[in-house]
């Protein structure tokens, strides 16, 4: 049996390792086209985020998204689609509820953040979904601003805010018991006296971490744009690559009652790669 000599061993393990990893990472990423009338838009998923990226693959390929409108547009802010039930929806009709009947665990990365074309998973909110879990179907896409330098520190001043609101919501939560109890007992005194010490410690609990914007985001928020306040909050999974053009024209169609625009935008979700 022939033998290969140590060095062109490792010489054969660095040439296969070079091809095998050759690849960047957006090479490697699958990638999707959501289609509408105002232009395609090609998005890459984050092999970051398995779950969330296996849902939406899964649902692209059995055509669970084919037909169904972005229902919800606030300009400079995210356009939001994937609810089934706007599929052939009625002028009025209530949507934003719909979905596949189950939800997926969050899968937060603080290194994906919601700069403009970020791809995210719309969830419910905090008071009924601590642990903030996604939509099975629901997502957004971030428009957002460009944020001037010198806004940034009202920005985290906003961003420790809400993080005491945060905690105020898990204490009220672990105090539920006591809380009803008063509520029920019509003692006022007693419950306003614990609902303010909640208060006071959510706030001082939120001083002792303020939240700081990273040297990253300030430098994504102030050049690209996007919504920060949403960082650390919702499940990123992928971005628009191609078609930012038509995020922006989406965005600025005029909307009526629940954020729903005028005219229907409907959309076509197909697999370009897995």
């Amino acid at each position: 049996m022939q033998t290969l000599s140590k060095g062109i061993f490792l010489f054969l393990i660095l040439l296969t390792n070079a091809c095998c990893h050759g690849q960047s990472a957006d090479e490697k990423r699958p990638l999707v086209l959501i289609k509408t009338d105002f232009g395609a838009m090609k998005i890459a998923l984050y092999n970051e985020t398995p779950k969330h990226r296996d849902n939406f693959l899964k649902l692209a390929k059995a055509g669970y998204f084919d037909g169904v409108l972005f229902h919800r547009v606030i300009k400079e802010f995210m356009i939001q689609g994937g609810d089934p039930d706007t599929r052939n929806a009625q002028p009025g009709q209530k949507l934003g509820d719909g979905g596949p009947g189950y939800e997926i665990e969050n899968e937060i990365n603080p290194s994906l953040l919601h700069k403009k074309g970020a791809l995210a998973a719309a969830r419910q909110g905090d008071d009924i979904n601590p642990e903030k879990k996604s939509s099975g179907s629901q997502f957004y896409i971030v428009q957002g601003v460009v944020f001037p330098s010198n806004n940034l520190q009202e920005l985290e001043k906003e961003g420790t805010q809400r993080l005491a609101q945060s905690i105020m919501r898990q204490l009220s939560r672990e105090n539920n018991d006591s809380l009803n109890l008063y509520r029920q007992a019509n003692n006022k005194i007693a419950f306003d006296k614990l609902a303010t010490a909640l208060q006071t410690l959510a706030i001082a609990k939120a001083k002792e971490k303020p939240f700081k914007l990273s040297d990253e985001q300030r430098a994504l928020y102030t050049t690209v744009g996007g919504t920060p306040h949403l960082d650390g909050n919702y499940t990123v999974f992928g971005e628009v690559i191609e078609g930012l053009a038509v995020l922006d024209s989406i965005a600025a169609q005029r909307t009526g009652p629940a954020d729903r625009p005028l005219r229907d935008i409907k959309m076509e979700v197909k697999v370009v790669k897995e």
